[in-house]
């Protein structure tokens, strides 16, 4: 990548994470070490050759390295970008609304958008446990004490299980869709759906 040459932190940072791809390879190495065919399928539409350029520039750069295994891993220095990362996400938040369309989708992707959209929650509204089949793959929201994460599985009896289109699914749970339209973009609700009202931030009107 051609170097911005300003003497100054956001562009010498942009030199090192700044190419196209760049931040979407990081995204996948927060969720912990990964193989080359590992970080293909979790970046659908990148060329081969354009991974491989990337990983050897963050490698160059001390932000990746490879592991013994074979496997592509954050540095210290580099996992220094979860907060940058997360908070790109939640500055994105506005735009989740907008359909899929055609949009390529991964279940883990649902990380980065709970941790936008969920922040600040209300931890007066009570716990809440909401089981998300959006793909093959199940992931359980769990909200307890005013924190909400997200983990891969399923937990024995949560309050709510909703299955469908990720992005009805995100709506229905950020409030940005009702029950009722919800259902009609194809989400199915097994549970208390009244219970979802636990999520919104405590500035949020329910």
């Amino acid at each position: 990548m051609r170097s911005y040459r300003q003497y100054c932190g956001l562009a010498r940072a942009l030199d090192v994470v700044g190419d196209r791809w760049t931040l979407l390879v990081i995204r996948e190495l927060l969720e912990g070490p990964r193989r080359y065919a590992e970080l293909l399928d979790g970046l659908p539409g990148i060329a081969t050759n354009l991974l491989v350029e990337r990983l050897r520039s963050l490698e160059e750069n001390g932000v990746v390295v490879r592991g013994p295994d074979g496997r592509y891993l954050l540095t210290p220095w580099g996992e220094g970008l979860h907060d940058v990362v997360y908070t790109l996400g939640r500055w994105a938040s506005p735009l989740m609304a907008r359909p899929l369309a055609d949009d390529e989708f991964r279940p883990h992707w649902l990380r980065h958008i709970v941790v936008a959209l969920f922040e600040g929650v209300d931890k007066r509204r009570g716990d809440v446990t909401v089981e998300l089949r959006c793909g093959d793959d199940p992931m359980t929201l769990v909200s307890s004490d005013g924190r909400v994460h997200l983990a891969a599985g399923r937990l024995d009896a949560p309050d709510v299980v909703l299955t469908g289109r990720p992005d009805a699914v995100v709506g229905l749970i950020a409030g940005a869709l009702r029950p009722a339209e919800a259902s009609a973009h194809g989400v199915s609700v097994t549970g208390d759906a009244r219970r979802l009202s636990r999520l919104r931030p405590r500035h949020r009107r329910s």
